[in-house]
């Protein structure tokens, strides 16, 4: 017996049960998802140009189409093979790799979109946060080395070289991120700081994926390193 064609409204129907379920089951499909909101609220609210948006639509469509023909692509060798395959590896290595383009391009379509309007903003604030009183963040600072001892006596975890509280790797990236915010003239100080802090971010969250620290070391690591750095350059100012 001939089976019968899906009808158009089956067809939708199954388009939407497969983004569905990628979205249930595969996390970095939701972080897309969850990016996409923001940049498209963002868009909306900086004003950007038809063009610009899309290059926005653009971009974004191209990362969620990899991440769900990747999910696709793992599901189907996971059911031809149940061994190690190199081939079956290098054909999910390959796949990932087209998603790690389509999110690389759409990094650098937001920028080139979003940079000139975030940097005259970004450096009133940046500059604002410097001339502020030393004395109030000298404040923040000591506040959170005792919220720090507090919890690492409670906790009891850790060695100052490994673990516990506070991360010393987090305290570094971002104390330099800071550092290298000021240190930066004008012109390029939005391209530095935000490479700097993608950066210290990736640092703090190589030492949570290794079970170093917890998220909650990390940050007030990260926090730590930058104070300390934002009270050296306001009192060098």
């Amino acid at each position: 017996m001939s089976r019968r064609a899906p009808r158009l409204l089956d067809s939708f129907n199954y388009a939407a049960e497969g983004i569905i379920h990628v979205l249930r089951t595969q996390r970095n499909m939701r972080i897309h998802f969850l990016v996409a909101a923001i940049v498209l609220v963002v868009a909306i609210v900086e004003n950007v140009t038809k063009i610009e948006l899309i290059a926005l639509l653009l971009a974004i469509a191209f990362v969620l189409i990899a991440e769900m023909i990747n999910t696709a692509i793992e599901g189907a060798i996971d059911v031809a093979t149940s061994s190690f395959d190199p081939m079956a590896k290098l054909a999910k290595d390959i796949a990932a790799g087209a998603v790690l383009i389509a999110a690389i391009n759409a990094i650098a379509v937001g920028y080139l979109v979003f940079s000139g309007k975030a940097a005259s903003r970004s450096t009133k604030l940046i500059d604002r946060v410097r001339d502020a009183p030393a004395a109030l963040t000298l404040v923040a600072l000591v506040f959170t080395v005792i919220v720090v001892i507090a919890i690492k006596a409670w906790t009891g975890r850790g060695s100052p070289l490994r673990g516990g509280l506070p991360s010393g790797h987090a305290a570094v990236a971002f104390a330099g991120w800071i550092a290298l915010t000021y240190a930066t003239g004008e012109s390029h100080r939005f391209l530095v700081s935000s490479v700097a802090f993608v950066l210290a971010l990736l640092v703090a969250q190589t030492r949570v994926e290794a079970g170093v620290h917890s998220s909650l070391e990390v940050l007030l690591g990260g926090l730590i390193g930058a104070l300390t750095a934002l009270v050296l350059f306001q009192f060098s100012g």
